[in-house]
Order: structure tokens, then C-alpha cells, then sequence
């Protein structure tokens, strides 16, 4: 059970009623307050308890049993045909809203910073104070995780670690064909055939994933490219596997750069630059440490080689071009950020940790591990080796 204090803290301070919520579950923000998994939009209440209002009867069973709410409602439990009745059908909903809402007595509530303006408008309409709630409380409470939260994550990286295991023996099978291509079973390797390794597999240990990275050469100078088609022996292949768990929703987050033959002598110093840099980074991971000093920690290791950052050229297109690490839980990227508007580190956030450097004409390497911040440091949730050559 997640410990809504801050929570009730805001809400005190702030002075409004509740919190309100109009969302599907994979709004995390949603799933996290309601406990509660759905494919279609449903509202939760938070004002002290949790309670759930559905609009249809569908989920009304599921919720009783499986949701941590202290009580799930219907819209048909507010009159919901006579107020369509009365007021059509699009009307109907901010009456049912209201009523709701006036059952517990709650005639102000705060909204997540990306909240239905229909919702809100209706509301508003029917004389309910919404504020919109622009720090993201919900969201930011969501940041440090409790120990059972941490164990969800774990199980996630252990099915992560099992596929890229699957990605490097594919990769480790090859042949190299005349043309320098990578071939297996007398065809070529692409990165598509890749995915699909790391995708089986990670469906065998309970996750799946929308998509992940397997990119090659001028493909992996861009951090966030997807790569596609056959790849290539003596240049780097970024593999970046980033799961969810099918049950628990919680992510795993964790990144290595392969070459299949010799790498260019280029290639080999940025990969020994960006071991040191995610050593420093580490070094600098720790509770009250800000994200912004660990980012440095990393930029200081580039620049020091003379290499471009972000930090000493915002313009910068080749070099470190993206932040140091993110939180990673019910989604991939959450907080806190490891970037240069990182706050304070607490015990309980668990985050990536994933220098590289890019450019089209060399490729790209990047290196992440999933850590949690404990109380005296930290805890590396990576077992996995990191290794160029394979």
C-alpha cells in the first residue's frame, strides 16, 4: 500500500478537498492511486480514502475484489438514466460527477497537470473548484518507491538481463558475409531479427515490451533511433531493452553497445570513456547528492577528454547529447532526473545511469545500469557484464 501522507500534506495545505483523477490505468498516475488495472477511462477519488466511480457496471465486480478502494460506485448508483433523461447525455456525466463528488462531501478538488478539460468544465459547472495541480503530486510521490515496489523492478531487470543474454548469444552466433554483413542461419542478421529474440524471451519471463533499441552504426549515433535492417560487423550495436512487468506494471531499464569483430580504435576509446563515465556517475550517486551533481559527474568525464556535452555546448549534436539517468517505475521514464534540473536524491528512487557519446560518422555507444538510492548509497540492480567485443 502506498504511503499517501505528501499527499494529504498538499491537499491540507492547499486547502482543497480531494484529489480527482479521470484516467484509464495506464495513466500511472491512475493505476498508482486507484490500484486498480482497467483499459477504459474510470474516475478515482482520493480524499483521505480512495473510492472509484465507473460508468458502466463492466469493471464493477473486478474492482470490488482486486482494487484497494474503500468503495467502488457505478454511475447508475447516481441516477445516471434520469439525469441523461433530464439533461442529455453529455451533461448527464458532470451531474453524476457532482453528485459523486457531494457524497463525500468534496465541493473542491485538485487535477493531475493533464486532466480531461471536458471533466474539468462539467465540473466546474456544476459549482466544484478544480485546480489544476501543475507540480504533479502524484506523480512525484510516486518517485520513491517502497521496498516491495523495488522487488517489482528487480524482477523486471532479471527478465531484461535474460534477453539481452538472448540478444548477445544471437549476436555471438553470427557469420560475417563478404560484404561485412552479419549473417546467421545463411541470411542476414538484422535488427529486426534481434527484437524478436529479446521479445520472446522476455514474454517467457512475464513482460512484454512496445518497443526497444537494437541500432547499428549511423542508426545508433541517434540516441533514441530504433534501428532497422541487417547489421554490420566492426561497428557498434546499441541493444537497449526497456520492460514491463505483465503483472505488477513496473519497469526495468538497462542498455549495452556490442561490436561483432574489431572496432575502430575510435569506437574502443569511447567505450573506456563511457565505463569511466558511468563509474563517476556512480561515485556521485548517493542520498542528498542532487541529480544535477551526478549529470556533472558525467559531463566532467567527456569534457575532460575533450569531447562536446550538452553542458558546454547546449547546441551540441554529436558528443553526450541527452541527460545522465530518469526514474524508472510504472513508467520507463519518470523521476527523479539525473539531468541539469535534477533535484535531490532520496533513499527509495531508482534510477538509470546511461552516459554515451554519438556521432553519425563513428556510431554511437551508450551503457546503462538500474540502480535504487539506499540510505548510506546505493544498490545496483545490474548484474549483467558490459562488455564491447563479443
Amino acid at each position: 500500500m502506498p504511503d499517501f501522507a505528501r499527499l494529504d500534506a498538499f491537499l491540507d495545505e492547499s486547502d482543497i478537498d480531494g484529489y480527482l483523477v479521470d484516467a484509464d490505468s495506464t495513466d500511472s498516475d491512475q493505476y498508482y492511486l486507484s490500484g486498480f488495472d482497467a483499459p477504459d477511462p474510470f474516475v478515482t477519488l482520493y480524499d483521505g480514502e480512495t473510492h472509484l466511480l465507473f460508468p458502466r457496471s463492466l469493471e464493477f465486480g473486478r474492482a470490488q475484489r482486486e482494487s484497494r478502494a474503500e468503495t467502488v460506485e457505478r454511475y447508475v448508483d447516481f441516477d445516471h438514466a434520469d439525469l441523461v433523461a433530464e439533461h442529455g447525455p453529455a451533461a448527464a456525466v458532470s451531474h453524476v460527477l457532482a453528485r459523486f463528488l457531494d457524497a463525500y462531501g468534496v465541493d473542491s478538488v485538485a487535477v493531475p497537470p493533464r486532466f480531461p478539460l471536458r471533466t474539468a468544465d462539467g465540473l466546474r459547472s456544476r459549482g466544484v473548484d478544480v485546480t489544476a495541480d501543475t507540480d504533479g503530486t502524484v506523480t512525484e510521490i510516486r518517485a520513491t518507491k517502497t521496498s516491495r515496489e523495488i522487488e517489482h523492478v528487480r524482477a523486471a531487470q532479471t527478465a531484461n538481463e535474460a534477453a539481452m543474454a538472448a540478444a548477445e548469444d544471437l549476436l555471438a552466433a553470427t557469420g560475417v558475409a563478404a560484404d561485412g554483413e552479419l549473417t546467421h542461419d545463411g541470411a542476414p542478421l538484422t535488427s529486426e531479427r534481434v527484437k524478436e529474440e529479446i521479445e520472446v524471451t522476455l514474454l517467457r519471463h512475464g513482460c512484454a515490451l512496445d518497443e526497444t533499441i537494437v541500432a547499428c552504426g549511423a542508426d545508433a549515433a541517434d540516441p533514441h533511433d530504433r534501428g532497422s535492417g541487417p547489421l554490420t560487423a566492426g561497428e557498434p550495436i546499441i541493444v537497449d531493452i526497456f520492460p514491463q512487468d505483465k503483472t505488477t506494471k513496473y519497469h526495468a531499464d538497462m542498455t549495452r553497445t556490442f561490436c561483432m569483430g574489431e572496432p575502430s580504435d575510435t569506437v574502443r576509446e569511447w567505450y573506456d570513456l563511457t565505463e569511466r563515465a558511468k563509474a563517476a556517475a556512480f561515485e556521485a550517486l548517493e542520498p542528498g547528492a542532487t541529480g544535477e551533481a551526478v549529470h556533472d559527474a558525467v559531463c566532467d568525464v567527456y569534457e575532460d577528454a575533450g569531447l562536446p556535452t550538452l553542458r558546454s555546448d547546449d547546441r551540441a549534436e554529436t558528443g553526450f547529447i541527452h541527460s545522465t539517468g530518469h526514474g524508472v517505475g510504472l513508467d520507463v521514464h519518470e523521476l527523479p532526473r539525473l539531468s541539469p534540473s535534477g533535484g535531490e536524491l532520496e533513499p527509495g528512487h531508482v534510477v538509470t545511469i546511461e552516459p554515451g557519446l554519438y556521432d553519425p560518422a563513428v556510431g554511437g555507444v551508450r551503457i546503462e545500469d538500474i540502480a535504487v538510492v539506499t540510505e548510506d548509497g546505493y544498490e545496483n540492480l545490474t548484474e549483467y557484464d558490459q562488455r564491447l567485443v563479443v
